[in-house]
C-alpha cells in the first residue's frame, strides 16, 4: 500500500481517458501529476483511472476477487480440493480460517482498495483550485468521495483498523501512517458518502456505470446498518426508495443478464466490457467445477475455443446454499446449476455470473455491487429493528420469486427471516460473510459448518481419503490480518 501512494503521486499514475461510453476506455497512459490537472477534461480522465481498479477488485487471478473473502469465508461457497494441483493454497486458506498475513489473496484485496482510494485523492487535492463548470465538478468530486468512501467501507468491514489518507501522499512517512481508530475511518466514510450524496447526480441524469447519490446513500444506509445506527440508516434508505429512480425487474434473471446492464434494478455494478481491449472480465471460469475437458466447458459457457479447466476450482455453492432455497423459489435455478465431472460426481456451480460470451475466458457480465433489492431489505431490516412494520419490504423479493409473503411474527423471527431472504436474493454477491459477521452470527454458524464438514468431507468436494486440516476452523476470526507486506513498509503496523 506504501508503494501504491507513492507512486499514485509520482510520474507513474495511470490514468484513464474517457469518450461518451464509459465501457470504452482507450489504453493508459503514464502522464505526471504535477503538469496533468489544468483543464476538466484531465479530471474527467482522472476519475476514470479512479474506477479502474474496481475491475481487478472482482475479478483478478483466481483467489483474488472480492468473492474469496465475501462468500468463500461463508457457509455459501466452498472450493473443489484437487489433489493434481496444489498451486493455489491461499483461497483454501480463507476458507478454512488458516490465513496468516502473507495470503496473496487478502492482500491483493488491500493494495486495491488504497490504488481506489489513492487516484481518488489525486482528484479530490487539485480540483477545487481549477476553474471548470461547477455541475462538472461537483459530478466529478461526488464521484471521487463515493468511490474513496466504498474502498474505505471494504477495508474496515475486513481489516478493521487501517491507515487513513485522504490527501495525496509526497513522503515515506506520510505514506506510513498510524493505524486508524475503527470509528474514525467509519466517521470519515460517512463524511464522504454524504457529501458525495449532495454533489452526485440522480441515476437518471447520470452517465450509465457512474456512481450516483442513490448510490452514495445506499452505501450510506449500508453503513449505518453495520454501525446499527437503524434510525438514520431508516431515513437514508428511504430517500432510495423514494426517488423513483429504482424498481425490481419483474424476472430475477434479467437483473443480471449481459444485455440489461446498469438497469432499473442497478443501484451500482462494475462494468466490465467483453473484448480485447482489456475491459473484460475472466471471474466465472475460477468458479466452474473442475477439472473440466474443453468440451464440456464449451458447453457450460457457449464460448468459442474453449480450453480445458485443470487447475482447482473456487467459489463452488455449498450444500448449505443449496438447501436454503425454500421450494418453489425460482432464484434457484436461475442462480445454481450442476455439472457431472469424470469422477462421477455431480457438481453445483454459480450460474447467475455466468452470461454468453463469445470468446473462452472474455466476458462483459457486470458485477453487482449494489442492487434495489438490497436496498428493499436493508430497509426492512432497519425498521424491523425499530420495532416497525416491515410492510411489503421483505416481501417484494419473495413475491417476485414466486414465494409467498412471509409467515414470520415477531422481531427476532423476522430478523431470522430477512437474513435467510438476503442469504438467498444476494447469493454469490459478495454480502454472506459480511452479513454473518455484523449480525454477530459468525463464529457460531461457522463453527458449526465446519464441525458438519470434518464430519462429512467428501459432502464438501474433498476427495475419498483426503479430509480437512485439523487446524481449520480451530478459530473464527472476525477479521483479516493486515498484510505482511505492509507491515515490513510501516512502523505502525
Amino acid at each position: 500500500m506504501k508503494k501504491i501512494l507513492i507512486t499514485a503521486l509520482s510520474l507513474s499514475l495511470f490514468l484513464s481517458s474517457c469518450n461518451s461510453d464509459f465501457l470504452e476506455l482507450p489504453s493508459e497512459t503514464s502522464l505526471s501529476t504535477a503538469t496533468f490537472y489544468k483543464t476538466e477534461a484531465d479530471f474527467q480522465q482522472a476519475i476514470n483511472g479512479a474506477y479502474a481498479p474496481l475491475r481487478t477488485l472482482y475479478n483478478g487471478a483466481a483467489g483474488q476477487g472480492a468473492w474469496v473473502m465475501g462468500e468463500m469465508r461463508s457457509d455459501n461457497t466452498r472450493y473443489i480440493y484437487s489433489i493434481g494441483y496444489r498451486g493455489a493454497p491461499d483461497p483454501e486458506n480463507i476458507s478454512d480460517f488458516s490465513n496468516l498475513p502473507n495470503n496473496t489473496a487478502s492482500t491483493a484485496k488491500y493494495v486495491t482498495d488504497f490504488q481506489i482510494i489513492a487516484r481518488a485523492n489525486q482528484v479530490l487535492a487539485p480540483i477545487d483550485d481549477v476553474d471548470f463548470a461547477e455541475a462538472s465538478k461537483n459530478n466529478i468530486k461526488g464521484q471521487a468521495l463515493f468511490l474513496r468512501a466504498l474502498a474505505y467501507f471494504d477495508l474496515v468491514q475486513y481489516y478493521g483498523k487501517v491507515p487513513l489518507h485522504l490527501t495525496p501522499v509526497t513522503t515515506r512517512e506520510e505514506a506510513a501512517l498510524p493505524l486508524s481508530e475503527v470509528a474514525a475511518v467509519y466517521a470519515q466514510i460517512i463524511t464522504d458518502a454524504t457529501q458525495a450524496a449532495t454533489l452526485l447526480p440522480k441515476k437518471s441524469v447520470q452517465e450509465p456505470g457512474r456512481a450516483t447519490s442513490g448510490a452514495a446513500k445506499t452505501l450510506l444506509g449500508n453503513v449505518y446498518a453495520v454501525q446499527k445506527d437503524w434510525a438514520n440508516a431508516e431515513t437514508v434508505l428511504k430517500e432510495v426508495i423514494d426517488s423513483g429512480e429504482y424498481a425490481l425487474l419483474g424476472d430475477y434473471a434479467s437483473a443480471f443478464s449481459v444485455n440489461n446492464k446498469n438497469n432499473s434494478e442497478s443501484v451500482f455494478e462494475v462494468q466490465y466490457k467483453e473484448g480485447t481491449e482489456g475491459y473484460a472480465g475472466s471471474f466465472i471460469y475460477e468458479m466452474l467445477p473442475m477439472p473440466m475437458p474443453a468440451a464440456q466447458v464449451a458447453s457450460i459457457t457457449g464460448a468459442s475455443n474453449a480450453q480445458a479447466l485443470n487447475i482447482e476450482a473456487f467459489n463452488i455453492p455449498t450444500p448449505e446454499i443449496v438447501a436454503a432455497y425454500e421450494p418453489g423459489d425460482l432464484r434457484k435455478s436461475i442462480s445454481i446449476a450442476t455439472t457431472t465431472l469424470s469422477d462421477g460426481i455431480t457438481y453445483p456451480y454459480i450460474k447467475k455470473l455466468l452470461q454468453p460470451h463469445a470468446t473462452a475466458g472474455i466476458t462483459g457480465t457486470n458485477w453487482p455491487v449494489y442492487r434495489y433489492a438490497e436496498v428493499l431489505l436493508l430497509y426492512a431490516e432497519a425498521l424491523n429493528e425499530q420495532g416497525k412494520s416491515v410492510s411489503h419490504y421483505l416481501n417484494d423479493t419473495r413475491n417476485r420469486a414466486g414465494l409467498a409473503n412471509s409467515t414470520a411474527v415477531g422481531q427476532a423471527n423476522l430478523r431470522t427471516a430477512i437474513l435467510a431472504e438476503r442469504r438467498v436474493e444476494l447469493a454469490f454477491e459478495n454480502k454472506r460473510w459480511l452479513d454473518l459477521v455484523r449480525t454477530g452470527n459468525a463464529e457460531s454458524v461457522m463453527a458449526a459448518y465446519g464441525a458438519r464438514m470434518k464430519a462429512n468431507p467428501q459432502t464438501y468436494y474433498y476427495p475419498a481419503g483426503i479430509n480437512p486440516s485439523p487446524a481449520a476452523f480451530a478459530k473464527i476470526d472476525l477479521l483479516f490480518p493486515l498484510p505482511a507486506s505492509e507491515s515490513l513498509l510501516s512502523p505502525n503496523f
